[in-house]
C-alpha cells in the first residue's frame, strides 16, 4: 500500500537538524510508504530500509502563487492565540471567500479552524492595502486589532520584506498604520478612541461629556458598571457589578494604622471594593447577553477586567461574532481607555489576555492608542471551496 501526503511546513534550524538525524537510520514499517511535500521528500520501499531524503527550501510565496480553479491558498496566523486565515486578495476588490464559506472554513471540527478570515486587498485613497475580515459567524466587523498585526506580517511575507517596515491600511474603522519592529513584534497606531455614546454606538444615556462612563447596565438581573468605547468597533468594558463596590456609613472608632486608634466624632464613609475575578466568570453564559443587549444597536464586544496595579490589567473578552477568544487587540485598547477614564490605571499598561500580554499606550501627545504585540505563522495550506 502506498500513502501520499502533501504538507507544507516552515523548516526551522531545529526541524532540519531533527530530519537530518533520522536520515540513513534503519526503521521498520509493515508496508511501503511514500511521503512527499514541497520542501521534504522521502520514500519507504520495504519493511527494513534506509530513508532517502531530500530537503528543499520552498520558494518564497510559491504556495500562494498557484492558481488552481476552486482552490483557496491561505496562510494561518495567530496573535496571542486569536487565529486567522489570511488570503492574498491583492488582485481583486471582491473577497475570494463568501461569508458562508468563511463560516465553514473557520469551523474547528470540519474546517481549518479560526476566529476569522482576513483578506489583503488593494489599497484605496492612497493607502498601501485594504483589510476586510469575516468573523467565524460570517459577520463582518470594522476591524480587528490582533488581525491587523497578523495582516502586517502576512503582507511583509508576501513582499519578502525584512526588518523594520510600516504600512498604511484602509479598514472599516479608518486608517490604521502597523509597523513591524526589528524584534519581530508589530506596533500599531490604532488612532483615537471614540467616546461619544451615540457614535460607539450605545443607547446608554451619556453621563460625562456625551460619553457613557461607569454607567449602569442591567444584565440578567444584575447591575454592572460599564464604560463604552469604540476603537472603530464597539466595546463595553466592565470592572465589576455595582455590588462589588459598596459604600457604608459609620460613626465611631476608625483604625487609621495598626498601632493607633482614633475616635471620630463625626460620621465617615468606608468604601469597600472587591475587584472582579475574571477567571471565575462563565463567559459562555453571560457574554451573549452583553453582546445582544438592547443598549447596543450594533451588538458589542465585551471586556471583563481585573486590576492588579495601575500599570497591570487582566481581561477576558467576549467578541461580537466570534464568542470568547484568547485575545482581542481592540479590546485591550478599549480596556486601557476605560481604566484611565475611571481612574483605575495609568496611560501605559500591560494587559494580560488568555493568550498572552499586549502593551498598550494611550498617548497624551496625540490621544492615539498604540498597541504592541506578536503575530506568528501557524501553517500554510490550500483547501477546495
Amino acid at each position: 500500500m502506498a500513502i501520499a501526503a502533501g504538507i507544507t511546513v516552515s523548516l526551522t534550524t531545529r526541524t532540519r537538524r531533527c530530519l537530518s538525524s533520522i536520515s540513513g537510520n534503519r526503521i521498520r514499517f509493515s508496508s511501503p510508504i511514500t511521503l512527499q511535500s514541497n520542501n521534504l521528500k522521502f520514500a519507504i520501499q520495504s519493511p527494513s530500509f534506509r530513508i532517502s531524503m531530500r530537503i528543499e527550501a520552498p520558494e518564497k510565496g510559491s504556495l500562494l502563487n498557484h492558481k488552481e480553479r476552486g482552490i483557496l491558498h491561505f496562510v494561518k496566523y495567530h496573535g496571542l492565540g486569536n487565529d486567522f486565515i489570511l488570503v492574498d486578495n491583492r488582485d481583486t476588490t471582491e473577497p475570494k471567500v463568501t461569508p458562508d464559506q468563511a463560516v465553514k472554513l473557520c469551523d474547528r471540527n470540519f474546517g481549518i479552524g479560526a476566529d476569522g478570515v482576513i483578506f489583503a486587498m488593494p489599497g484605496v485613497n492612497g493607502t498601501d492595502y485594504t483589510m476586510r475580515i469575516f468573523n467565524s459567524d460570517g459577520s463582518e466587523p470594522e476591524m480587528c486589532g490582533n488581525g491587523i498585526r497578523c495582516l502586517a506580517k502576512f503582507i511583509a511575507d508576501l513582499e519578502n520584506s525584512r526588518g523594520k517596515r510600516s504600512f498604511t491600511i484602509h479598514t472599516g474603522a479608518g486608517l490604521i498604520v502597523p509597523e513591524i519592529q526589528d524584534g519581530g513584534k508589530v506596533r500599531v497606531d490604532m488612532g483615537e478612541p471614540i467616546l461619544k455614546a451615540s457614535d460607539v454606538p450605545t443607547k446608554l444615556p451619556p453621563n460625562r461629556d456625551q460619553s457613557a462612563i461607569k454607567s449602569r447596565l442591567d444584565v440578567d438581573g444584575r447591575a454592572w458598571n460599564v464604560t463604552c468605547v469604540s476603537m472603530g468597533n464597539p466595546h463595553c468594558v466592565t470592572f465589576g457589578t455595582e455590588q462589588s463596590q459598596e459604600t457604608k456609613h459609620f460613626t465611631g472608632i476608625l483604625c487609621v494604622s495598626p498601632i493607633y486608634w482614633v475616635l471620630i466624632a463625626f460620621p465617615f464613609l468606608l468604601i469597600m471594593r472587591q475587584d472582579l475575578q475574571v477567571d471565575e466568570l462563565n463567559l459562555t453564559e453571560i457574554g451573549p447577553k452583553f453582546e445582544h443587549h438592547v443598549m447596543f444597536p450594533a451588538r458589542t464586544n465585551t471586556e471583563f477586567v481585573q486590576v492588579f496595579s495601575p500599570t497591570h490589567l487582566k481581561m477576558r473578552v467576549w467578541e461580537r461574532g466570534a464568542g470568547e477568544t484568547l485575545a482581542c487587540g481592540t479590546g485591550a485598547c478599549a480596556v486601557v481607555v476605560a481604566a484611565v477614564l475611571e481612574g483605575r490605571a495609568a496611560r501605559s499598561c500591560t494587559v494580560d489576555l488568555p493568550g498572552g500580554p499586549l502593551d498598550i499606550e494611550w498617548s497624551e501627545k496625540d490621544s492615539h492608542i498604540y498597541m504592541t504585540g506578536p503575530a506568528e505563522v501557524v501553517f500554510y495550506g490550500s483547501v477546495p471551496l
